[in-house]
């Protein structure tokens, strides 16, 4: 559950940093590219902070 929570905020962050772009005119293009720039790192990060502990360890 505190993956999908993870996910929703920092989708949250993209959708507001596209909405900034588009606003400043960038090319489309690049807002695509920074997207999925962006969602690669948000999946990297939550699945980092939200990974259990090895209970082996």
């Amino acid at each position: 559950m505190s993956f999908a929570i993870y996910m929703l905020g920092f989708l949250i962050m993209i959708g507001g940093l596209i909405y900034g772009a588009v606003l400043l005119h960038v090319a489309p293009h690049w807002i695509a590219v920074g997207g999925l720039i962006l969602l690669g790192l948000a999946i990297l990060k939550g699945v980092r902070s939200t990974r259990g502990k090895d209970p082996s360890n």
